[in-house]
């Protein structure tokens, strides 16, 4: 056994670990749809306050009165005691998903890290070393929002991307490790996929709020909120997380093809060759460009943005799965 086989383990592992988050974070939704929404709570409270006050003026009429005030606020004990074990049972399930997350994120780091160090080089010279880095990147920047502003409602979309895109890394994309060849011996290299990886991580994560933005908006319009989606941010707030995570990551993505195009030159003596992972490159960054433009210039907001996203999203899945799986090209080393 060598480090290779530690870290295959290590990544499969986290696999099952996400999958034990994401069954968590479900739970903890399920939970939810017993408990009252914000609105139900205070509108208990009210009827609680008044009931008291009603038991506190029918107490010098007489004792029926007084009766009848009990029962109203025995009522509204009751309501509370459910009301704070149904949150326990949602606190509960949500604290054990972050928690599964943590451990699934430290064996995705320790396979990521195993594998690079068994290569003897940055794990990035195929698609499933790519894979597993931008998964650790992605559950990165979950658990930064998770301890900065508590964004746990991001947990079960982002637990099941970890366990769909790591179990398709070392099932459908692994291959063994093997020195990189002549073309990607260049430090543009890493730059290119250093950028490239964060920058998809902040697509991604922009394109689960976006996914989140149009459920919510939905059911705002409704008009009723309740289960879970009343506790994450309204539709208007998601569509705004949303978009920043995009702008953020789109001069990113411009760097990333700008470098590509400096190590083309370097590898192949050419800037620019209208490769398919190339042009495809280009699409994504099109389309990305046609969102922010859109939004900017025209104002477009809510569905109409959201559906541009997505297509950015599935463009940039496309470019690094469909491309190295469909065509062949001078890109086809990073294939499986």
């Amino acid at each position: 056994m060598n480090l290779e086989y530690y870290s295959s383990a290590a990544l499969v592992t986290s696999v099952v670990v996400y999958l034990l988050a994401m069954t968590a974070h479900a739970a903890e939704w399920a939970a939810a749809r017993k408990a009252p929404a914000e609105e139900q709570v205070e509108a208990r409270e009210l009827v609680g306050a008044g009931s008291r006050s009603s038991s506190r003026g029918a107490g010098a009429s007489g004792a029926g009165a007084k009766g009848a005030g009990a029962d109203g606020v025995e009522t509204s004990a009751e309501a509370a005691v459910e009301q704070r074990m149904a949150e326990m049972k949602v606190e509960l399930w949500g604290r054990i998903g972050v928690a599964l997350t943590v451990v699934g994120f430290l064996c995705s780091i320790l396979g990521t890290a195993l594998r690079g160090i068994g290569a003897g080089r940055p794990p990035w010279g195929n698609m499933f070393e790519f894979t597993i880095t931008a998964m650790v990147l992605i559950v990165a920047v979950y658990l930064v929002m998770v301890w900065r502003t508590g964004a746990r409602w991001l947990g079960l979309p982002v637990t099941l991307l970890a366990a769909v895109g790591n179990g398709l890394a070392v099932t459908v994309f692994y291959v063994a490790v093997a020195p990189l060849v002549p073309a990607l011996h260049s430090v543009w290299f890493v730059i290119h996929i250093c950028a490239a990886a964060v920058s998809g991580a902040a697509f991604n994560v922009g394109g689960l709020l976006t996914v989140l933005f149009l459920i919510r908006q939905r059911v705002e319009k409704r008009g009723t909120v309740g289960g879970y989606l009343s506790r994450i941010p309204t539709a208007r707030k998601l569509d705004l997380y949303a978009y920043r995570f995009m702008a953020f990551a789109f001069p990113l993505w411009t760097f990333t093809v700008a470098a590509g195009a400096i190590w083309a030159e370097y590898a192949w003596g050419r800037y620019w060759g209208w490769d398919p992972k190339e042009t495809w490159a280009l699409v994504t960054w099109v389309v990305y460009a046609c969102y922010l433009h859109a939004r900017s210039t025209a104002g477009w907001r809510g569905t109409r943005a959201a559906v541009i996203a997505l297509i950015g999203v599935a463009s940039f899945w496309f470019n690094f799965v469909g491309i190295n799986l469909l065509v062949s090209g001078l890109h086809s080393y990073a294939g499986v």
